[in-house]
C-alpha cells in the first residue's frame, strides 16, 4: 500500500505525516490491519528497538474530585464505587512506588485527584519524592497533580521530579462536551509549564469519547505541536456511575489503528499504551507492542489492570524486552546537550467518516470487564505488580 510506504518513509526520517494521511490510517480496513501494524512497527524499531519502557502509577489521592470530567470516575458526582482517600503519607507511597520498581517499572508516575495543587499539595508531593528516591534514587518520577502554575512547576522540578503529567484528552473542539470546569486551554497551559520549568512533558489522549476521526488526529497533531516527549494513549474505562458508562465504542481492530496513527504522527516520541488496553484490545494487547514502546504495569488508579508478571510475560513472549533503568529512553536528538544522569530531558474537517460504516459492530457492554481496584495505595492489601 503506497500510503503505508510513505508513512514508514516519513517515520523514519522522523517526518510528521499530513493530516489527509493520518486521516487515512483510521479509514483503512481490517484486511489491511496487520500492514497497517507493520508499517508502524517500522517507524517503532527505527527509533526505539525492542525495548519496553514499563511505568507505574500511585495514586496519592483518590476519589472526591471537584471537576465533572465525565468519562472519569472520581469525578465530581460520581457514582461509581471506587476507593476513596485522602493524601498517602511518604512512607506509604514509597512503599507502593518500590512494588513497581521491583516489578521492573522504570518510572513511577504520582498522581492526584483534584483540579490542582496547593503551595502545600506540592511540598507534600515533593517530600514523597524524596522517600521514593531515598529507596530507589535511579527512578523516574512523574508527578500528576492537575492544573499546574509555573512556579509549582519549578518546584516539582526542584525537588527531583523528571516529568509532569497532563493529558489533553481529546480535541479543542470536543472539549466542551466532556467537561465544564475548565477549559482545554488551561490543559495546554500546563503542559507549556511544565516543559518550560525543565520536566519532561507527558501529555496524551483518551480515545472512545465519542469523538470523530478528524477529533483523533486534531488532538494527536495538538501534542506534536506542543513537543511533548510522552503521549500515553488510553482507551475510555466505562465506569458505571459516570456519563459515559455505556459507551462501548471500541473495537480491537479500532484500537491498534488509533495506535498506529499516532505512532506516525510521533515518530520519535515516546508512544505509551495506558488505561483500557486490557478491556479494548483484549488478546491483541501483544500486537500493540510492536506500535507503541511504553506501557503501564500493572493497576491504574482506580480500575485493576492485568497481572504484572503477565505483562511481563506478554512482552518476552512478543519477543520484546523490558527497558532498563540504564538505558536512555528517547533518541538522542531528543535528548538537550546539557542531559546528565536523565534518561530524558531533564527536566480540516472535510472528511469525516461514520466509523461504523467500515468498523467491526462495538461489543454490547461488559460491565464484568471493568474491576474496581480495591488493593494497592491506600489499602492494607499488597498492589498489583
Amino acid at each position: 500500500m503506497e500510503l503505508l510506504s510513505t508513512l514508514v518513509d516519513k517515520g523514519c526520517r522522523g517526518e510528521l505525516p499530513t493530516r489527509e494521511e493520518a486521516l487515512a490510517v483510521l479509514a483503512t480496513s481490517d484486511d489491511d490491519l496487520l500492514d497497517v501494524v507493520a508499517a508502524a512497527g517500522k517507524v517503532r524499531r527505527r527509533w526505539f528497538g525492542r525495548r519496553v519502557k514499563l511505568n507505574y502509577l500511585v495514586n496519592l489521592k483518590s476519589g472526591l474530585c471537584p471537576e465533572d470530567c465525565s468519562y472519569c470516575s472520581q469525578r465530581l458526582g460520581s457514582k461509581a464505587e471506587i476507593l476513596t482517600y485522602t493524601w498517602l503519607k511518604p512512607d506509604e507511597a514509597a512503599a507502593a512506588a518500590e512494588a513497581g520498581v521491583a516489578g521492573g517499572a522504570k518510572r513511577v508516575c504520582l498522581v492526584a485527584s483534584g483540579r490542582g495543587p496547593t503551595d502545600r499539595d506540592v511540598e507534600r508531593v515533593a517530600d514523597t519524592m524524596a522517600a521514593i528516591k531515598e529507596r530507589n534514587r535511579d527512578v523516574e518520577i512523574c508527578a500528576c497533580l492537575g492544573l499546574l502554575s509555573d512556579a509549582q512547576a519549578a518546584r516539582l522540578r526542584e525537588a527531583g521530579a523528571h516529568a509532569y503529567n497532563h493529558n489533553l484528552n481529546t480535541s479543542e473542539a470536543m472539549y466542551e462536551d466532556i467537561c465544564t470546569t475548565h477549559e482545554f486551554a488551561d490543559r495546554v497551559d500546563t503542559v507549556r509549564h511544565s516543559k518550560d520549568a525543565g520536566l519532561s512533558a507527558c501529555s496524551g489522549l483518551i480515545a472512545g469519547l465519542g469523538e470523530s476521526d478528524e477529533g483523533l488526529v486534531d488532538v494527536v497533531f495538538a501534542l506534536r505541536e506542543l513537543d511533548v516527549d510522552s503521549v500515553p494513549v488510553n482507551f475510555l474505562i466505562p465506569f458505571e456511575g459516570t456519563p459515559l458508562a455505556k459507551r462501548w465504542a471500541l473495537t480491537p481492530q479500532r484500537c491498534l489503528r488509533i495506535l498506529a496513527m499516532v505512532r506516525f504522527v510521533c515518530p520519535d516520541v515516546e508512544v505509551r499504551l495506558a488505561g483500557g488496553r486490557e478491556i479494548h484490545l483484549r488478546s491483541l494487547q501483544p500486537l500493540a507492542l510492536h506500535v507503541v514502546n511504553s506501557i503501564f504495569l500493572g493497576d491504574y488508579l482506580t480500575s485493576e489492570g492485568q497481572a504484572g508478571k503477565a505483562d511481563l510475560d506478554m512482552i518476552a513472549d512478543a519477543g520484546f524486552e523490558v527497558e532498563g533503568a540504564d538505558t536512555t529512553t528517547l533518541p538522542e536528538h531528543r535528548n538537550p546537550p546539557n542531559a546528565t544522569g536523565s534518561p530524558e530531558h531533564p527536566g480540516d474537517t472535510n472528511n469525516t467518516r461514520d466509523t461504523a460504516d467500515t468498523d467491526p459492530v462495538p461489543p454490547a457492554a461488559r460491565t464484568d470487564l471493568v474491576t474496581v481496584r480495591r488493593r494497592g495505595a491506600g489499602t492494607d492489601l499488597p498492589p498489583n505488580a
